[in-house]
């Protein structure tokens, strides 16, 4: 658990494995590279037996003004990930894990989506009698609106639909015909006394971040900003998937910038052990200070 002011953050784990090829995922990194990291990168970011690179999914639970926030809501049990062996049809105790940090779905009143891709929506949704009706059945589900707009487009083509290997239509569709949606748009956006929302497009169309602050205290939800420290060090290697490649590094820059400046308390989306950590402006860009 972490605390910022009155605020406290809890980590809520879905899976944390060994994923894809480092190599295949940052095709820059060489044997200088190793050299410099190696010290940092194994065991918990980095598989050297296996030449994989960890990814961790989560999300975060926040509990501030009286209010049980659920920040990214991870892959989801019995959703098919084709290509994705790690996250292919999960049976995992999520709801479990959530209840033993500190809320059981019907306390949650907010469900705050960085981007809809599909491993961080999958629990936004359960099936029942067939059909997928919310997890969170009292809760308002914060989505971006440019995210919503792009993914019913791409979901609409016949030719590149189903969007997010079919999640869009199981985990967002059924939350917005419920009348459960509050869409953002861009940023800065005030959502309430200790959240603001930003953009960080470029990943997805519509990828958003949200600072939180609580008695001079501040923190930073990232989603897929990053998702690997390794892009802290190097801030224009990308993540293969990106909807604007060249969008994705600018955004990157421009959080990395917020967290070294302000001090905040960053929440990535898949980093490894410790999970949360803070970033250090550096000569040559940034450095980051996660140490278990």
């Amino acid at each position: 658990m972490f605390s910022i002011g009155d605020a406290t953050i809890t980590r809520v784990e879905e899976t944390n494995l060994p994923s894809y090829p480092l190599k295949d995922i940052f095709p820059e990194f060489t044997d200088a590279h190793m050299a410099e990291h190696k010290s940092w990168l194994a065991p918990h970011h980095y598989d050297a037996d296996k030449g994989l690179i960890r990814l961790a999914v989560h999300s975060w639970l926040l509990q501030v003004g009286g209010k049980k926030i659920l920040i990214d809501s991870c892959c989801g049990n019995n959703k098919a990930k084709p290509g994705r062996p790690f996250w292919h049809m999960l049976n995992v105790p999520y709801l479990e894990r959530l209840a033993a940090a500190g809320a059981r779905p019907e306390e949650i009143d907010l469900v705050m989506c960085t981007h809809l891709h599909h491993d961080h929506v999958g629990w936004n949704t359960q099936q029942k009698d067939g059909k997928w009706v919310p997890t969170f059945p009292n809760a308002r589900y914060v989505f971006s609106k440019p995210d919503v707009d792009y993914f019913s487009k791409v979901d609409a083509d016949p030719k590149e639909g189903p969007a997010e290997l079919g999640t869009f239509r199981e985990c967002v569709v059924p939350i917005l015909e419920h009348g459960r949606a509050d869409l953002v748009s861009g940023g800065p956006y005030r959502l309430n006394d200790f959240i603001e929302i930003d953009s960080a497009p470029g990943h997805s169309p519509g990828h958003v971040f949200f600072k939180l602050e609580s008695k001079g205290k501040r923190a930073a939800f990232i989603g897929d900003v990053w998702h690997h420290l390794l892009q802290v060090y190097y801030p224009d290697w990308n993540f293969p998937k990106n909807s604007d490649a060249a969008q994705a590094k600018v955004s990157r820059r421009k959080v990395l910038d917020y967290c070294a400046s302000s001090g905040a308390l960053v929440f990535p989306g898949h980093v490894g052990l410790p999970f949360a950590g803070r970033i250090e402006a550096a000569q040559k860009g940034y450095r980051p200070h996660f140490e278990p």
